[in-house]
């Protein structure tokens, strides 16, 4: 049985402003690709399938023509919710869904209702609920997003943390296990959104440790066949069986460096498992540049981050003038940019209290102001043009 395992796609979400639809369609595109090409049978979404709890219609679309595709390209979907998910929401229709090859798992009560598939002798795999030659069955548990303070009761977990709740879900799952296994040979699967102990973070996913203990220990995903985590953004195998698949697309600067792929799953006879690395292709490289504006201008070596989006930190003593306006010359698509003076840490600052101390007259208080904040003071253009304010006003005083 051969499973694609994603997570995170995030639809609808935007990078430093910039929309990301038409990157996230060509994500599906080379998503149905995959299935098609490799005969997919299982395509699994390991929550955050929105970036929202609410998301726009454009991205509900998107979302229905994927799953459209993906089933008509001859594979089901097995989908959890995750913490950007409002689980009500998109678990809407689950039943009518489930018809149709798509298989949602956004309610605590159904994690441990497996959608099962069944592996006949000859090697081929079954749709679910088929009972025909079976020698083994493949279950997959979705285990959506839980959130300890709303879930702990319903679970009969010990505590409102991160780890009494999942220990109390895996826990659901061993016994439907345990009970299916009287029929025959299972291989449990798992999809679940949570942050398991040895896994990478990086900047653009949400925290998961208000209410609770945030990591749960990888040894509670032992067991399993397989368990496809999601909530990291960077694909990660933590052990042979247990993998995050990361996002399919970059969601901040601290992901440049990531390779975005996801993770194809052979099952075989005796729960013999196999896995290869999918990559998909990225329409915009991320660059992270840092040096002072003039060097950056004309490097050479930064040739290939100008048709980037491009995070750029200047080293500059002083801020310079214009600087996003000039950055943008040479490096259009700059996102962010941000100033780290070469030399800050050991030069001594005044403090802006001392500045207006040491301030001979109102002149002194601006141009100080302005120094402050930008770590640049006041040109000569600009000491006159403040200059030529404040004896305005005191002008305007003085007729009163």
């Amino acid at each position: 049985m051969r499973l694609l395992h994603t997570s995170d796609w995030h639809l609808g979400r935007s990078f430093h402003g910039v929309g990301m639809l038409e990157a996230q369609r060509n994500f599906v595109d080379q998503l149905v690709s995959v299935v098609e090409d490799r005969a997919v049978d299982v395509v699994l979404i390991a929550g955050d399938v929105y970036d929202r709890a609410l998301p726009g219609l454009d991205v509900v679309k998107l979302l229905d023509d994927a799953l459209v595709r993906i089933t008509q390209a001859g594979a089901s979907v097995v989908l959890t919710s995750g913490n950007h998910d409002s689980a009500i929401r998109l678990g809407f229709a689950s039943r009518l869904l489930e018809r149709g090859g798509v298989h949602l798992r956004t309610r605590v009560e159904d994690l441990d209702v497996p959608v099962v598939f069944p592996l006949r002798t000859d090697g081929s795999t079954g749709n679910a609920g088929d009972t025909s030659g079976v020698a083994a069955h493949v279950a997959i548990y979705g285990v959506p997003y839980l959130e300890p303070r709303l879930v702990a009761e319903r679970l009969g977990a010990e505590n409102a943390n991160h780890f009494d709740v999942t220990l109390a879900a895996v826990e659901r799952i061993r016994r439907d296990v345990e009970r299916r296994a009287g029929s025959g040979p299972v291989y449990p699967v798992v999809l679940a959104h949570t942050f398991a102990s040895g896994g990478i973070t990086s900047d653009s996913e949400r925290d998961l440790s208000i209410g609770g203990l945030g990591a749960v220990p990888l040894d509670l995903f032992a067991d399993f066949t397989y368990t496809a985590l999601g909530h990291l953004h960077g694909r990660q195998e933590l052990a042979p069986n247990v993998r995050y698949s990361g996002s399919p697309l970059a969601y901040s600067f601290s992901e440049a460096k990531h390779r975005k792929g996801a993770w194809l799953v052979d099952i075989g006879p005796d729960a013999v498992v196999d896995v290869e690395e999918i990559v998909w292709d990225a329409p915009k490289s991320l660059a992270t540049l840092r040096g002072t504006l003039d060097s950056l201008l004309v490097a050479g070596e930064h040739a290939w981050a100008e048709s980037a989006y491009c995070q750029i930190t200047l080293t500059d003593a002083q801020r310079p003038v214009q600087a996003m306006e000039r950055v943008r010359t040479r490096f259009p698509d700059t996102l962010v940019l941000a100033f780290d003076p070469e030399g800050a840490g050991a030069r001594t600052s005044t403090s802006y209290s001392n500045r207006l101390a040491e301030a001979e007259d109102d002149l002194g208080v601006c141009c100080g102001f302005l120094e402050h904040v930008r770590e640049r003071g006041a040109s000569d253009a600009e000491e006159a043009a403040v200059r030529e304010a404040l004896e305005a006003v005191r002008l305007q005083e003085a007729e009163l």
